[in-house]
């Protein structure tokens, strides 16, 4: 499973699939190369596969069916969940990618969505989830080779058992999940967020707030290198004074 390919981030007309570490001939190369050193069947894209978010210039299009179609070529079953960043995404595909609604699929128990709407109540009720969306990083300190420190990781949350629910029925069913997995963004060129020095930017604090701030979120850089905990719960802080006129003290 990926998340977060963006393929066209940073194009132009005349370079529409990226820059060259972005690229999509690039990522398709890390892709194959990563399916075959784990001897998988397929991938199973977890959204934001392109950039735009609405549709996607003629330049690009070519280049989305092209890396779909190398997977194809090398045998790989392909399901992707829609993301926010995949309005008219199926348009360009070839008709082998099985596109999922940005609601989420489960895989033998495992529940994936993006991130960016709620999701459906069998994904609700699955004992692990899997989401992108969120670009979690790490900031570290600068180095002259990393001079912004800000580094792409992976987020792990185990989650207390669920309370006993209430018996009449709900619109939604409650989350089961004991652990949530929240993917790092797979294009390089994406933007993360530094979840141990700042909230998530706006837009995103829906995955953040439901999802991670219930049991313990320890981060992981891509080599696996443990960083330990983060903290997703806002601290407790003095009660904000409602605007209006000051009563004389007694």
């Amino acid at each position: 499973m990926v998340a977060d390919l963006h393929l066209g981030l940073g194009g132009t007309p005349e370079r529409p699939g990226g820059p060259p570490e972005g690229s999509a001939g690039r990522m398709l190369e890390r892709l194959v190369d990563l399916l075959r050193s784990q001897s998988a069947r397929g991938l199973v894209i977890a959204g934001d596969v392109k950039h735009p978010i609405v549709g996607a210039p003629p330049p690009l299009r070519p280049v989305l069916f092209d890396f779909f179609a190398g997977l194809l070529a090398e045998e790989f079953e392909v399901e992707l969940i829609l993301g926010n960043h995949d309005v008219g995404l199926a348009s360009y595909l070839p008709r082998e990618v099985a596109v999922r609604s940005a609601a989420g699929i489960v895989i033998e128990g495992v529940g994936i969505f993006h991130g960016h709407r709620w999701p459906a109540n069998s994904v609700l009720r699955a004992p692990s989830l899997v989401a992108g969306h969120l670009h979690p990083g790490f900031r570290l300190a600068p180095t002259a080779d990393d001079p912004i420190g800000k580094r792409p990781c992976w987020v792990r949350v185990e989650r207390p058992p669920p309370p006993p629910q209430p018996r009449r029925r709900r619109r939604h069913a409650p989350l089961q999940a004991r652990e949530i997995i929240v993917l790092p963004a797979f294009n390089p060129l994406a933007g993360v967020e530094s979840l141990n020095r700042e909230r998530p930017a706006r837009g995103r604090s829906f995955l953040f707030r439901r999802f991670l701030s219930d049991g313990v979120a320890r981060a992981y850089l891509l080599d696996g290198t443990d960083l330990g905990s983060i903290a997703t719960k806002r601290p407790p802080g003095p009660a904000t004074p409602r605007p209006g006129r000051a009563r004389p003290g007694r």
